[in-house]
């Protein structure tokens, strides 16, 4: 079973899983496999559902977790955590507004605004891990 200390490992998980699935979309659509890309972006859309309410039930229970290392290793990961922090409030509405835009067959809308949410979500997910593995695993 899992516990509640080990979110932070399934959270890594589930950013690194919607890497993935953002990477593997991005190219789908640029080989014109609209059907797969569509299925694709929906499981990373789910992905980053769970992900978010994994989280949010993690940080309810433990509250926040400071990094403990000094110097310029600090200066490095709040630089990071702070540009993926931003960067994380602003993807919900993105992918909200890119998916709404697809399903309503708003292509022409849909791709002007898949260009700012593609990489500022992958962006996240990629910054996601990088986060945990230096709260946790350095």
């Amino acid at each position: 079973m899992i516990g509640v200390h080990d979110l932070p490992t399934v959270n890594a998980c589930l950013n690194a899983t919607a890497t993935v699935l953002l990477i593997w979309g991005y190219t789908l659509i640029r080989r014109r496999k609209i059907q797969t890309h569509r299925k694709v972006m929906l499981a990373a859309f789910a992905t980053s559902i769970l992900f978010l309410i994994s989280y949010l039930i993690y940080h309810s229970q433990v509250g926040t977790v400071r990094f403990q290392k000094t110097g310029l290793i600090r200066t490095v990961y709040l630089s990071i955590l702070l540009t993926h922090t931003v960067l994380a409030a602003a993807v919900p509405v993105l992918a909200i507004m890119t998916l709404r835009r697809a399903l309503r067959a708003d292509f022409s809308r849909h791709r002007a605004i898949a260009v700012w949410t593609f990489p500022i979500w992958l962006y996240v997910s990629v910054t996601g891990v990088v986060v945990y593995w230096m709260l946790y695993r350095l």
